[in-house]
């Protein structure tokens, strides 16, 4: 028997004007997640429903960007994706597209264990979904007053926003994107704080899971699919850690961050918090992103490139934080 471990996250990349009483009100449900995890832990659930039960209260709440809340395309709907994997046989799940399904995450489990296939996106994952029973509503219920305000404000701008409910000021007035010095695949864009959740356990039993779930983009094209549902990049679990990403998604798939650590540790022999300070360090080029990790040994990492990630972790022998910057 070993320890176990929790991590959470909200999104790296926080803007560093962000009010006080946002980072209180972030730090509450990230502290409120951990609780959750903590108690199911306790309860000695395994580490697959541990991180699909935290990932689909982030979703429920729409203060970070999955679920109620999620980002708007430039159509001004939702489209949500999300993974999961368990380490112990590296079985995995993953949706994209979604626009009716309440819990992405939860679907994404669906995928891993009641169909052939590890990844559905679209229509195909929507006609799953209704064959499965999960609860759907409709595309509105995720849509939110403040990321109605965001878009437009991210269209008068010609720009993806990655933090699109906290502008900088100035950020979104009319060349904001031409001035920005961040760039996607070669193109500008203006605010960098992408709001991503997810979720990494290791139970008792020294299994490692991870699951992660995000609406994406600001304004973004739509049927764009980011790192999230890309097993290796945005999410992964292995025999010997489980990896949450969060950040500028095209550089994450790059640099297939999740994977990363699990091969480090691999093939380098590294420790946990070493896997993590190096991929961060070494695999990102440009890019700017962040990610929480557990080792089986029932050890807990955060690693971010960016000015600060919204995270929280906890393990048996009491030790928990929750932290922005």
């Amino acid at each position: 028997m070993g320890a176990w471990a929790i991590a959470v996250h909200g999104g790296a990349g926080v803007d560093p004007n962000l009010p006080k009483e946002r980072q209180e009100e972030a730090k509450r449900l990230l502290t409120r997640c951990l609780d959750i995890g903590i108690s199911a832990l306790r309860s000695n659930l395994p580490a697959i429903d541990v991180v699909e039960l935290v990932v689909r209260e982030l979703e429920t709440d729409p203060l970070f960007n999955s679920g109620r809340g999620s980002a708007l395309t430039e159509k001004g709907t939702v489209e949500m994706e999300a993974s999961i994997m368990d380490g112990p046989k590296r079985r995995c799940g993953a949706v994209s597209g979604l626009t009716t399904v309440k819990n992405p995450v939860s679907l994404a489990r669906l995928v891993m264990e009641k169909s052939p296939h590890s990844y559905l996106a679209f229509s195909g994952a929507e006609e799953f979904a209704k064959k499965q029973g999960v609860e759907m509503v409709d595309n509105e219920y995720f849509i939110t007053e403040d990321n109605v305000g965001m878009l437009k404000l991210a269209k008068e701008a010609n720009s993806i926003l990655f933090d699109y409910r906290i502008p900088a000021v100035g950020t979104c007035g009319a060349g904001a994107a031409m001035d920005s010095p961040l760039q996607m695949n070669g193109l500008p864009i203006s605010v960098y704080a992408p709001e991503t959740v997810g979720c990494v356990v290791v139970d008792k039993q020294g299994r490692c899971a991870a699951a992660t779930s995000t609406g994406g983009l600001m304004n973004k094209m739509s049927g764009r699919i980011g790192d999230s549902p890309l097993i290796g990049s945005g999410t992964y679990a292995s025999e010997l850690c489980g990896v949450s990403c969060t950040g500028e998604g095209e550089a994450i798939i790059r640099s297939t961050l999740a994977r990363e650590v699990s091969a480090v540790m691999e093939y380098k022999g590294l420790s946990l918090h070493e896997a993590v300070d190096y991929v961060i360090k070494n695999r990102l080029d440009e890019g700017k992103a962040g990610l929480i990790a557990v080792s089986k040994d029932g050890e807990v990492a955060c690693g971010f490139n960016t000015t600060g990630m919204f995270r929280g972790c906890a393990t048996e022998d009491g030790f928990m934080e929750v932290g922005v910057w």
